[in-house]
């Protein structure tokens, strides 16, 4: 092997190795991405093309000839046209832009796409672009337009990038290089003949790509999952509150000698909320509403215990096998008892209605309290709902509606979509 056979061969198996390990990093994944996928076939099919060049290289020592010069290389345009295709579709899906404008530019994209690959194919009779001379692959004067293709698609992703305003800087700074490098590894190439530097440059804009897009998106929701967990805890726990253990022991303590069976049944009712609250704090998954629907009776049964005939409760519930956030409907119960209706002296009803519909199913929180006007609510209790609601929505695609009225009542509406 000559120097440059050795240098094109060092980074094919470099180049080869990286992408084998971004392959694997990505296919160990559980969770992938839509734009993750995306990435991945674009990785591997970089990894076939350096194959295909280390193949080349290899075989070329020994043996030449103009069929096989001519082969190779029309091959080896048409891989560079298909990875490009598949950088096109990853970019555009992780940018993100308006959808006429992507269905426009795709169009063209592909267009273009099988107009450059029927053109690599007919050079092969015509030789408007190359052709090889005694085994010498030669360029002809024309060559410059056989990158028509990939000068469309570089601009195209280039523009979408850095006019893209929810992009980071580096996310910019990423697509950037990968369609500025190549370029300029393509007029240092006419220097530097023969060496596979538009090779090099690729490896190095894939490495700046998959470091500072995707292994940087990765971090970031590790951290954004991380203070997720950390706002379920802390909504979890704000179940526990200290005030409400202990008016609930005091009750079940003045119970115990005026009424000891039912004082028991509070006892067995604390300890069923507090098991249920406790073990929420392991549980990240969905669970039952039947199961939420426990919990929020046990509550009630604390409160009606306490105040008696102050708090009235009506059920209708007629869906119950459905997936809910752990203790996510019992808070909302919780805010229609404290906030609505103890606030009023002789107390009211909370109406607790499940069902379901075509598109959802539903969950309906109604109270005669004093409600409250929802453009005036703050403090701890509205951030707390807020919290239900951003757990609702990103766990199981659902939604809150709330509806209130000073002096008559608050509706609380939690829609499940299918």
């Amino acid at each position: 092997m000559d120097n440059k056979s050795v240098f094109n061969a060092t980074v094919c198996i470099i180049g080869i190795a990286i992408f084998l390990i971004h392959t694997i990093n990505i296919l160990l994944k559980k969770d992938r991405r839509k734009d993750e996928n995306n990435l991945l076939f674009f990785i591997i099919f970089s990894t076939l093309h350096l194959a295909a060049y280390l193949a080349f290289t290899i075989i070329k020592v020994n043996y030449t000839s103009d069929g096989f010069i001519i082969g190779f290389y029309t091959t080896f345009y048409i891989m560079n046209n298909v990875q490009l295709l598949l950088f096109f579709y990853y970019a555009v899906l992780y940018i993100g832009t308006k959808k006429k404008m992507i269905d426009v530019v795709s169009i063209i994209n592909i267009c273009l796409f099988g107009v450059y690959v029927i053109l690599d194919i007919v050079n092969i009779f015509n030789h408007m672009f190359f052709d090889s001379v005694n085994g010498v692959y030669t360029r002809a004067k024309t060559m410059f337009f056989s990158q028509g293709y990939q000068l469309f698609a570089f601009a195209t992703v280039f523009a979408l990038a850095v006019f893209n305003k929810k992009l980071k800087p580096t996310e910019k700074i990423a697509f950037s290089v990968y369609c500025i490098l190549p370029l300029i590894a393509i007029v240092l190439q006419n220097r530097f003949a023969g060496y596979a530097i538009a090779y090099l440059s690729v490896i190095i804009a894939v490495e700046v790509l998959f470091l500072f897009i995707n292994v940087r998106k990765n971090m970031e929701l590790a951290q954004e999952a991380k203070r997720n967990k950390e706002i379920e805890i802390k909504i979890m726990m704000s179940q526990i509150k200290p005030h409400f253990v202990y008016n609930t022991l005091a009750s079940i303590s003045t119970l115990i000698k005026i009424d000891p069976d039912k004082a028991q049944k509070g006892l067995d009712n604390f300890t069923e909320y507090l098991r249920t609250n406790l073990s929420s704090l392991t549980d990240t998954g969905l669970i039952l509403f039947s199961d939420e629907l426990r919990h929020i009776e046990t509550y009630l049964a604390l409160e009606k215990m306490r105040f008696e005939e102050r708090l009235n409760v009506v059920y209708d519930i007629k869906a119950r096998d459905f997936m809910v956030p752990p203790l996510s409907i019992q808070p909302i119960v919780e805010n229609a008892v404290k906030h609505g209706i103890l606030k009023k002296i002789e107390g009211g009803v909370i109406s607790i209605k499940s069902f379901e519909n075509k598109n959802a199913f539903v969950i309906e929180i109604r109270d005669d309290g004093i409600g409250f006007n929802p453009e005036e609510v703050t403090g701890p209790d509205h951030i707390g709902l807020k919290n239900v609601k951003y757990r609702i929505e990103t766990m199981c695609r659902g939604d809150i509606k709330v509806s209130s009225e000073l002096n008559k009542g608050t509706r609380v509406t939690v829609y499940f979509y299918k």
